[in-house]
């Protein structure tokens, strides 16, 4: 099997792709030691031809690879792009574009949520992956063969994948429903991640606006700290420690060697000084520039219970639709949905007012009914006028 090492030949078949109507992508990578993935392998297919290149080869440089990933006319087909995406975004500045995600598709055609790659080849291809290489180190030079023929699996199959769902959503008339996650996936604020935004993927549960800033203090602390050594966030401090010392708020080097769940190294070291810099400061910011909690979203009891009734009618329609729920509706849609919080509401325009939206108007307003029909097993959805 051919690798593509060396900057003329990468050139080579570019050129080639260039005349495609898509290609397919998929990279392989490690994040175990460093913030920002290591890109170690690079497949792309077609319907006529396949590559693997070696982006570590010191003979390559990336650069056509990345101008057929910015050319308008091809369509970049990934399966469950993001992390690829993101790693082709930080290393030249550009997003794939025109995107298709055979995962997304998938979610659209009724085969679940998230669903894998391997299951997808076994669903609708009937072919069963070997799947033993999948943990493989792809920094390590040489790869065996099994490993390349592992890491071309994953652009090869997924030529026939997008030709079959492209299809599906053409003949259900369905391209469109897909529109809204991947202009997510095309967005560079996806893939930007601001330190001063990084407390709010830590979850906790805590309410108070002290502990919540201190906790997006340390959080952006670590994320920055983190970017410029390009070392994993919690490699020297995770998560559950970093809430700890929220919660404890320690002055001195003694407290902060008392915190649980942080090691000995942290505290007693240069980061333990750092952390407690972080916590002065802390100290110093005005309650007017804390951060302001989120408000529980109790509902009254009435609107409790169409809440709940709204649940099970998406849940019903996306099984007769074959569409994964959390497409159709989020919580937050219903949520607001339930107190009459229309504006901006996703569940009122477009494909999904089609399918769901005009429903869920008419359970609200007293004109539909959910039964089940004995004979069929059915259930089924009676409107009234």
């Amino acid at each position: 099997m051919d690798i593509i090492t060396n900057t003329d030949a990468l050139k080579q078949i570019c050129s080639q792709l260039e005349t495609c109507s898509f290609v397919t992508v998929d990279l392989e990578f490690l994040r175990e030691k460093h913030y920002y993935a290591q890109l170690c392998l690079i497949q792309i297919g077609s319907k006529t031809s396949s590559y693997i290149i070696d982006p570590l080869s010191p003979d390559i440089k990336l650069q056509p690879f990345f101008d057929l990933m910015h050319n308008p006319n091809i369509i970049k087909v990934f399966h469950s792009g993001r992390q690829d995406i993101e790693i082709i975004y930080n290393l030249s500045g550009i997003i794939p574009y025109p995107l298709f995600d055979t995962q997304i598709a998938a979610m659209v055609c009724g085969y679940g949520e998230s669903i894998s790659y391997e299951n997808l080849v076994l669903y609708l291809l009937h072919r069963k992956l070997d799947k033993t290489n999948r943990l493989s180190d792809w920094s390590k030079r040489p790869l065996s063969d099994s490993q390349l023929n592992y890491a071309l699996s994953d652009v090869t199959h997924l030529v026939e994948i997008y030709e079959i769902l492209s299809q599906k959503l053409k003949d259900n008339k369905r391209s469109s429903w897909i529109n809204e996650e991947i202009n997510i996936l095309t967005s560079p604020s996806t893939y930007i991640i601001k330190p001063q935004d990084a407390w709010t993927r830590i979850k906790h549960r805590s309410h108070s606006a002290k502990f919540l800033t201190i906790l997006r203090e340390l959080a952006a602390w670590r994320e920055h700290r983190s970017q410029t050594k390009n070392t994993p966030r919690q490699s020297y401090i995770k998560d559950d420690a970093l809430l700890n010392i929220c919660a404890c708020d320690p002055q001195t080097k003694e407290q902060l060697c008392q915190i649980r769940n942080l090691r000995a190294d942290v505290a007693k070291g240069k980061l333990g000084d750092e952390i407690l810099e972080v916590l002065e400061h802390c100290r110093h910011i005005p309650e007017s520039d804390y951060v302001t909690p989120p408000k529980i979203k109790d509902l009254p009891d009435k609107s409790s219970s169409l809440f709940e009734l709204l649940k099970l009618l998406l849940k019903i329609i996306s099984q007769q639709q074959g569409v994964v729920a959390r497409l159709i509706a989020t919580d937050e849609n219903l949520h607001d949905f339930s107190i009459f919080k229309d504006q901006d509401n996703h569940i009122l325009s477009g494909w999904r007012y089609d399918i769901f939206g005009k429903h869920a108007q008419d359970l609200r307003h007293g004109k539909l009914s959910i039964t089940y029909n004995p004979k069929t097993k059915d259930i089924e959805l009676q409107h009234y006028s």
